[in-house]
């Protein structure tokens, strides 16, 4: 009975811990889309809430690796439930590190609308539009994924992070080329570019949640893997 009560408090603690961990990923996602905004907008005072709000990303990390080390050291998990705990470890590292990028986009639109940068005849939010929207459902589904233990969906995220750095690799050529024919956006342009990096390590950061997904699931560590490869070929 000892045994059972145990395995059921440790199964009550991490679903605790995952409910937290969605939660500090709805608030990181909703960091991103508001950053992106700021950048289409130029709204400095907007910028600067959203540069603020990354106090509480950073908070809830704090948070979830204590609780995530108490769990480890009353709980003592194995095998499995070692693995769940130390993957939702890797999970929160990544979603603050989306929180630092974000804020980094929303730093960038807040210094840009200081000095006025927008009225440039450069519109630096049509560069990465596309690119924005791609990310931002890729970081919806990896937490979807997360939430569900979708394994399925994990592997398909992570084919989808090549076709995201293709888009960045675009982008960035475009936006060279298009400081080299006209110099007196450089300024402007090179806000979009940064914009663009933080949009792309976003979208690596969303390729980890999906990788740690299948680590839960599966046991396996697929970093620097065939491990999608090999997935794909076999549903052909």
């Amino acid at each position: 009975m000892t045994g059972e009560h145990s395995s059921k408090q440790y199964d009550n603690d991490l679903e605790t811990i995952r409910s937290k961990v969605l939660l500090m990923g709805g608030l990181v996602e909703s960091h991103f889309h508001d950053a992106i905004s700021c950048f289409r907008t130029g709204n400095a005072e907007h910028a600067e809430q959203v540069i603020k709000s990354d106090l509480e990303v950073n908070r809830l990390e704090v948070m979830l690796d204590d609780m995530c080390s108490h769990l480890i050291v009353k709980r003592q998990p194995a095998a499995n439930d070692l693995r769940t705990v130390m993957a939702t470890g890797k999970v929160i590292t990544d979603l603050e590190r989306i929180g630092d990028e974000s804020t980094k986009i929303a730093r960038i639109s807040r210094d840009a609308s200081l000095a006025r940068k927008q009225v440039a005849l450069f519109n630096g939010y049509d560069a990465v539009r596309v690119l924005a929207a791609s990310v931002g459902d890729m970081l919806h589904q990896s937490l979807d994924a997360f939430a569900r233990l979708d394994q399925a969906k994990a592997v398909q995220l992570i084919a989808q992070d090549a076709l995201i750095d293709n888009d960045f690799r675009s982008i960035m050529r475009n936006l060279i080329t298009f400081m080299m024919e006209d110099p007196t956006t450089i300024s402007s342009t090179l806000d979009a570019l940064w914009v663009a990096k933080a949009i792309e390590r976003i979208g690596d950061h969303a390729k980890n949640i999906a990788e740690h997904t299948i680590y839960i699931v599966e046991g396996k560590d697929i970093r620097h893997s065939d491990y999608v490869a090999t997935k794909q070929e076999q549903s052909n």
